[in-house]
Formats: C-alpha cells, structure tokens, sequence
C-alpha cells in the first residue's frame, strides 16, 4: 500500500509538470585558447571570455595539467616600454564580459610540460571566490594569433617580391 502511494505522488509530479530543474551556472567561461609554443618552451598564454550571470564575483585562480603553474598577469604599455606583471586577481560582474587577451590580461603558463600545437586542446579550471571552480577546454592557436576565431597573426607579411620583365623570345 506505500508503495502504491509513493507511485501515485510520483505520476502526480510528472503529470503536473513539475521537474528538478538544474540552476543555471553563474559564471561561464567562453572563446578559451593558448598560442601554440616552440618545442623547448616553458612558457605560454592563456586566452579567454569570462560572462557573469548573476552577483559580482572575482577569479583568483587558474590551473591546469599542461603547466606546473598558471598565473593572472596584465601587460600594459608604459614610456613606450611594454611591461607585464602578475595581479592577484580579477573582478567579474554580471553584464559586462571581461575578456583576457594578448596585450591586456591574460593566464601565463609557466613550467609548460609539453609543446602547446595548433589544434590541440587541454583542459582548464578557473576557480572564482563565489562561483568555486568552473571547467574548460582551451583550443591551441597557431604561435602567432591574435585571436582564436581568425587565428590572425600579429606578424603580417609584406610581399616584397618585384615584377619579372617578360622572357625574351630567342
């Protein structure tokens, strides 16, 4: 008889439309990728969009299998001379993207433990003082890009080559 009754409020439930419904997440991570490295390197870049979706929120913290360590740093340009130093940590809030990016905020990768090549892909963990810690995969650029969606490069090539006068004929 209970468990007939158990049944019961189970199919009530189904039927009414009531479902368990997973929260949405609070902080999401987008556009993750890495700058492909020469092979003897020990460093590296990591790039990436976080969105806020709900209570102002700080990242403190990267890691990830490929590096012993991850570090937040920020380059800036400062009398014509480009300097780059570690922070402590990044503030989030809802509605306004914060993007890391070469030439601003970024993750260094130090102590790399293999070649990042374009195409591949490792894991990431950002861990956020209120959200904890949120899972990503980066996807390796090629050494040069700008940006993961073009994989542009910050080194254009100019074509110096000059126009051949026309064979003459024998």
């Amino acid at each position: 008889m209970f468990m007939h009754k158990i049944i019961l409020a189970v199919a009530v439930l189904a039927a009414t439309g009531v479902h368990a419904q997973t929260p949405a997440p609070a902080i999401t991570v987008e556009n993750v990728w890495a700058r492909a490295t020469a092979p003897s390197a020990k460093t590296g870049a990591l790039y990436l969009t976080i969105i806020d979706h709900g209570a102002p929120d700080r990242l403190t913290g990267v890691t990830t299998p490929v590096a012993d360590m991850a570090g937040l740093h920020q380059t800036t340009m400062q009398d014509n001379v480009m300097r780059m130093r570690p922070v402590d940590g990044l503030a989030v809030t809802a509605g306004a993207p914060v993007k890391l990016a070469p030439g601003g905020y970024h993750v260094m990768l130090m102590g790399l433990k293999q070649q990042l090549k374009p195409g591949q892909s490792f894991p990431v963990t950002l861990t956020f003082a209120q959200a904890g810690t949120v899972q990503a995969s980066a996807t390796v650029a090629s050494a040069g890009a700008t940006e993961m969606n073009h994989g542009a490069t910050s080194n254009h090539m100019m074509d110096m080559s000059m126009p051949m006068p026309p064979a003459k004929k024998p």
